[in-house]
This record gives C-alpha cells, structure tokens and sequence, in this order.
C-alpha cells in the first residue's frame, strides 16, 4: 500500500523533482547530519562537529549591524528609508539594480586601489552563488556539456550545476596546493569525459 502511494506520487511530480540531484543523499548532507545532531561548542562541546560546509560569511555581521545602525536610512525597514519601499519591493532590472550595481562598480574600483574601473553595465547581479553558478550553467553550456572543477571543491557544485541545468562536472584532481589551474592536469582528463562533453572551463 505504502510503495503503492509513493509511485502514484512519484508519477506527479516532475524527473527533476523527483530524481536525488538535489544532493540530499550525498556525503554533503551527510555531513550536514552530522552537524545538526552533534554541533561544535567551545565551551559546552568542543568534542562537536565544526560546521565548514556552510557558503555563510558571518566574520563581518557585527560591522554590518553598526553600520545600520548609524545609516537607518540605507534600510527600507526603518522610517527614515520608508521613501525607497517602492522603488526597492516592485520589479527591477532584471541585472540588478542600477543603484546598486553602479555602488558595487565604485567599491570594487576602490577595492583594486584605483588600478581598475568597472562598468556597471557589466555587471550583473544574482540572489547567491547557487543563483549565479545555475545561470551561467545556463548561460555557457548545454545539456551533457561539463565543467571542469579543480580539486578541492565546494561540493554543492554537484547540484548547482547540474540538477536544475542538467550539466555535469569533470573533476580535476591536483597535486599542488596552488588554487592556480595549470593546464597539465587538464591534459590528463580522461579521454572519453572530453569527447561526450563540451568541456567549459
């Protein structure tokens, strides 16, 4: 009965929805599990698992906190920024805002020391690095085309790229501890991954 219920289940949903691409099964989650049931403490339990899976930067929170506190009208939240509400909550640029990207082209200029310019026009935003890394899967490559992704990796790459955009990944193992892609471990991909796939890199 209960197997009975599950495929008529299965047979509503779509392939995708219903495949194990999401990642759920994966050493990744596994690892999330693990996390979950037996969190690090450095108090109450420095013998727990250390959470380093996690795409979060909370190293700048507490800068970001005071800064909001002293510019209340950078938030639409707050009475001060409740004039940019509208301007903020309906339809934008599908490239992002031009406020913000022509803010983000001005602190990257300043970030490289001057040396550099950026165009805002080039720029294009996206709502995290899952959200990036899917639309340029979508961008660059076709169904069956891969990527090749130097190790170590982030492992959500596995889902990222191709779950939803249906591409896969070519891992390129490296010796060297150099985050630099030489072109001789490319060299020695396996011969077949490069003949089924157009290979991005």
């Amino acid at each position: 009965m209960g197997s009975q219920s599950m495929s008529k289940n299965s047979q509503l949903l779509s392939r995708i929805a219903a495949g194990d691409g999401h990642g759920e099964n994966s050493s990744y989650f596994d690892g999330w599990k693990a996390y979950d049931s037996n969190p690090f403490h450095p108090v109450s339990n420095p013998g727990g698992v250390i959470q380093m899976g996690l795409a979060e930067n909370l190293l700048c929170l507490d800068l970001i906190k005071e800064w909001i506190k002293e510019h209340p009208e950078a938030s639409i939240c707050t009475e001060e920024g409740l004039n940019y509400f509208e301007a903020v909550a309906n339809f934008q640029d599908y490239h992002g805002l031009p406020s913000f990207r022509q803010a983000l082209a001005r602190f990257m200029g300043k970030a490289r020391g001057g040396r550099v310019s950026f165009n805002p026009d080039r720029i294009v935003m996206s709502g995290g690095g899952t959200g990036a890394q899917e639309t340029l899967a979508f961008c660059l490559a076709d169904p069956g085309d891969a990527f090749l992704v130097p190790t170590p990796y982030y492992p959500a790459f596995d889902r990222d790229f191709c779950w939803r955009p249906y591409q896969s990944i070519a891992i390129v193992l490296t010796i060297s501890s150099s985050p630099k892609l030489h072109s001789s471990p490319l060299m020695r991909m396996p011969e077949k991954t490069t003949l089924e796939s157009k290979v991005c890199l």
